[in-house]
């Protein structure tokens, strides 16, 4: 069944992505495509260990299992479990560089975020690493930006899902925007259902200030801020 689901999906983005018939919608969608990760110094760059393609639970018990967990144990999370979960929301699954999320022309205008207690770290899907953003916790400070809603403050990790829409812009125009959030969905899903497969709990939160999440990852307000997912190790009362 995953296998199936896994080419569903890449036929699906890659009909997507030959819609363009005319050369111009062509070079329009290359001129939107994002730019290569860019190049980090060795000490700011952490590589993450090859995801694994096999193995946990089945997709129906994994669909079945899943629930918003609010509450986490202490346990950091292992480089392994970060790399799976960001690997399932943005991963490169083919040659062509198609991704774990489909895309709207395959431009993929998302981009993936990590905070734990060392950084922040911004995910690169062709190196399958972490780029360091800003040296130091900022979870505190997306607690903030979130409310200060409980998962937000409890969790070891959290994800930010961040889209840019003047990438899908430059192709679809005033649905831009939309096709973002509609990919955050498709993101967010892969995500939950990973972390429920690797034994962990996630909450996906949309209430949040978006200003000031743009400013803890210091991005513009070009970019919009869609999802923050706190993760962590289910807690087991004693």
């Amino acid at each position: 069944m995953r296998a199936l689901l896994l080419i569903a999906t890449a036929a699906a983005v890659a009909s997507a992505a030959g819609c363009a018939g005319k050369s111009e919608d062509k070079a329009t969608a290359e001129s939107a495509a994002p730019p290569r990760d860019d190049p980090a110094p060795a000490a700011d760059f952490k590589e993450l260990p090859e995801p694994s393609r096999e193995g946990g639970l089945s997709l129906a018990e994994a669909i079945a299992a899943r629930r918003s967990t609010r509450t986490y144990g202490s346990r950091k999370l292992t480089d392994a479990e970060v790399g799976q979960l960001l690997w399932a929301g943005q991963g490169i699954t083919s040659a062509r560089g198609f991704r774990t999320a489909p895309s709207a022309g395959a431009l993929y205008p998302m981009f993936l975020y990590y905070a734990d207690d060392v950084a922040l770290w911004r995910y690169e899907p062709r190196r399958h690493g972490l780029a360091k953003v800003v040296d130091g916790d900022v979870r505190r400070d997306l607690a903030r930006a979130g409310l200060d809603q409980a998962p937000l403050k409890r969790a070891p990790g959290i994800i930010i899902v961040v889209a840019k829409p003047a990438i899908s812009a430059i192709k679809y125009r005033g649905r831009a925007e939309r096709y973002c959030t509609v990919e955050a969905g498709h993101i967010g899903q892969n995500i939950l259902l990973t972390a429920e497969a690797l034994g962990l709990g996630a909450c996906p939160v949309g209430a949040f200030r978006d200003g000031d999440v743009l400013d803890i990852l210091e991005l513009s307000d070009d970019y919009l801020p869609l999802y923050l997912i706190p993760v962590g190790e289910k807690f087991v009362s004693e």
